[in-house]
């Protein structure tokens, strides 16, 4: 009885060995979701992305490399999306292409310089920003047509002009503004410098900011939304951790940091 008790042992002691080692050497769907660095991916990493988008992707690509150390994320390439989309049509080289609305982002497919589909990641909505304590006293947009005030908006081909003038266009409101910027902190660096006493920039632009402005709610403002839209760019030379990159975004960890800098859930 006892040697065969022994001889049981032996056997499971055995299997358990061979399932051990041949766990080690197989790739388990299972046990790869499980592991911490699961995605395995290196290398460098390019990233284009809407300049309002400045303050939540530097953290998103903190967060995303100390999850992936072996990957190398390049200072962000901020600016209008516009721009940005330009850029990669006539050839500059990124990774991932993060812009401020659909269109730019259809733009860019349309030219061939999308890989595979982009996805909304996250929304936002427009604001007036204005000097701390509002000493103009402007309660919304009709107060922008005032004679002696200076208004700044994004030019109508960058994604928060596109919103600012659709949002005007549905109230009837004629605006000439005293400069058009070619992003969202052009027009932000402009109110907080004093160079203009009002102008129309992205909710969270104003909370990022920091008390340099203040800024007021348009009513009816989610009737020009924006959705942010997030690709791996056709010229992407890591396109493994790109599409990890992008994955982050869009897992709930990347929504979760997204929100805490006052964007809004797709």
């Amino acid at each position: 009885m006892k040697q065969k008790l022994t001889r049981v042992v032996a056997t499971v002691v055995g299997v358990a060995a061979v399932i051990a080692i041949s766990g080690c050497s197989t790739e388990d769907p299972d046990l790869a979701e499980s592991t911490p660095l699961a995605t395995g991916v290196s290398g460098e990493l390019t990233i284009f992305a809407a300049a309002s988008l400045t303050a939540s992707f530097d953290e998103l690509a903190e967060a995303f490399t100390a999850e992936n150390p072996k990957v190398t994320v390049h200072p962000i390439v901020y600016d209008g999306s516009s721009t940005l989309a330009t850029q990669l049509i006539e050839g500059a080289s990124a990774d991932v292409f993060a812009a401020a609305n659909e269109s730019t982002m259809a733009d860019v497919a349309g030219a061939g310089e999308l890989s595979g589909d982009s996805s909304i990641f996250v929304t936002n909505t427009l604001q007036i920003a204005i000097a701390p304590d509002n000493p103009e006293k402007i309660t919304g947009l009709t107060d922008l047509t005032r004679d002696g005030l200076l208004v700044v908006l994004c030019a109508p081909e960058v994604p928060c002009g596109a919103a600012s003038q659709e949002l005007l266009d549905l109230d009837g409101i004629p605006l000439t503004p005293a400069s058009e910027e070619q992003n969202v902190k052009g027009v932000l660096t402009k109110v907080g410098a004093g160079e203009a006493d009002a102008g129309l920039v992205y909710k969270t632009d104003v909370s990022a900011a920091a008390g340099a402005v203040d800024g007021v709610d348009i009513e009816g403002a989610e009737r020009a939304i924006n959705n942010y839209t997030i690709g791996v760019a056709a010229s992407a030379e890591n396109p493994e951790a790109a599409q990890a990159f992008v994955d982050f975004v869009l897992s709930d960890a990347g929504q979760k940091l997204l929100g805490s800098f006052g964007f809004g859930s797709p």
